[in-house]
């Protein structure tokens, strides 16, 4: 397959399992670096909604009243960004897009981008910029998640890990079921999918060098970390949106 053809199925409308996990792997390293970076920008965790919700929780409990308004915030930015991207997602699919997805994928890019720039004034109005970035990144995880649920019809996180680590936990509890009582081929026999456990693993390994790379990147270089993510995302997306740029150039020609 020559790479421009890769590239092209890889977020392009037409979607293969083989795709879906492909890009899975590199949402997930895009996702671990963007939370590990952005625990060191702002202190919070931007992509696991359970965290938040017991957040507003336990601070409605201790009477504080300003960090619930910004929990029940970052909540509604993400829940926004995955409306983003049904949105576009549908949007792209009434006009038979061959940038469905990669749409999504381009949008998260410019907004990485925009994080950077924001992130990088942190230090001269920390009363704003901070909720202002927390809240960015919550949309952009919200983005992610969401176009992922999308390409996979629900089969597939590369945000959050939970769904990952129990999927993982469910093949692995088939793969060391003793099957004493049916022979291979018969009626109830359980068998562990081996190639899904390498695939969660792989999701897991990923998503931890990710978190990995992120934190060492903030740490030492700052917010210049997410130009690379950025960068990826753009690549990927690429190739879908050129196509209907050509068809919509010949559309206008003939």
């Amino acid at each position: 397959m020559q790479p421009l053809d890769f590239f092209r199925q890889l977020s392009g409308q037409t979607r293969t399992l083989r795709a879906n996990q492909q890009i899975a792997v590199a949402l997930a390293f895009v996702a671990g670096a963007v939370n590990a970076g952005g625990f060191l920008a702002v202190h919070q965790y931007t992509s696991h909604m359970t965290g938040f919700i017991s957040a507003v929780s336990d601070n409605l409990i201790l009477g504080n009243a300003l960090l619930v308004i910004a929990g029940i915030g970052s909540m509604i930015s993400f829940i926004s960004g995955a409306a983003a991207t049904s949105i576009m997602v549908n949007w792209a699919r009434h006009r038979n897009l061959h940038s469905t997805y990669a749409l999504v994928l381009a949008a998260e890019s410019f907004l990485l981008l925009l994080f950077g720039l924001l992130g990088a004034n942190l230090d001269a109005y920390l009363d704003i910029t901070v909720p202002l970035t927390v809240i960015l990144l919550c949309f952009i995880m919200g983005l992610q998640n969401a176009v992922m649920t999308k390409m996979s019809d629900a089969g597939i996180r590369a945000t959050h890990l939970t769904g990952v680590v129990t999927d993982l936990g469910i093949e692995l509890g088939k793969m060391f079921y003793w099957n004493h009582r049916n022979a291979r081929n018969a009626e109830g026999y359980v068998r562990a999918r081996h190639e899904k456990v390498i695939f969660y693993v792989a999701l897991l390994t990923i998503f931890f060098i990710g978190g990995i790379l992120g934190a060492v990147g903030f740490k030492y270089l700052g917010y210049s970390t997410v130009l690379p993510l950025a960068l990826i995302l753009f690549v990927i997306a690429l190739m879908p949106l050129v196509d209907d740029a050509f068809v919509r150039f010949r559309g206008l020609r003939a």
